[in-house]
């Protein structure tokens, strides 16, 4: 999947969060929440924006993260997801996560986690201003 067509996939939903760390911090602290969870990186704009791709035989899917300075070391988090369940287990599979809002809460928790690890300094930039250590952004992708 590319850049192009992330649109193409049905609109699941958006959960929005207010986090106490920098759009850096969180965008760094992101990427190393879903640098092994099976995603792969579809569009990477260092402080903005995070797209993440995955699949599996029930359904395709995307995360895109978007990222906004919202006033001293607080960034608002945007987290839009888009999917496509075909087939009858497919329709099952998405009634089951979607339907239970089992999603929102995955989603939530992701989300509060990334911030977490950026106030633990996960997310941390050194004098240098480059990512230390494990904290390294996702690499940049098509």
């Amino acid at each position: 999947m590319d850049a192009t067509e992330i649109f193409d996939l049905p609109y699941i939903d958006t959960h929005t969060s207010l986090v106490a760390a920098s759009p850096d911090a969180v965008w760094r602290a992101l990427g190393e929440t879903f640098d092994h969870p099976g995603f792969h990186v579809v569009t990477s704009v260092p402080g903005r924006e995070l797209a993440l791709a995955g699949s599996h035989r029930f359904s395709t899917y995307v995360l895109v993260f978007r990222l906004e300075e919202a006033g001293a070391d607080r960034t608002r988090v945007e987290a839009e997801s888009r999917a496509a369940f075909p087939g009858a287990t497919g329709r099952l599979y998405r009634l089951l996560v979607i339907g239970t809002r089992g999603h929102a809460w995955a989603v939530r928790r992701m989300v509060r986690k990334a911030g977490e690890d950026a106030l633990e300094g996960r997310g941390a930039v050194s004098e240098s201003g480059s990512a230390t250590g494990r904290d390294k952004p996702p690499p940049a992708s098509g």
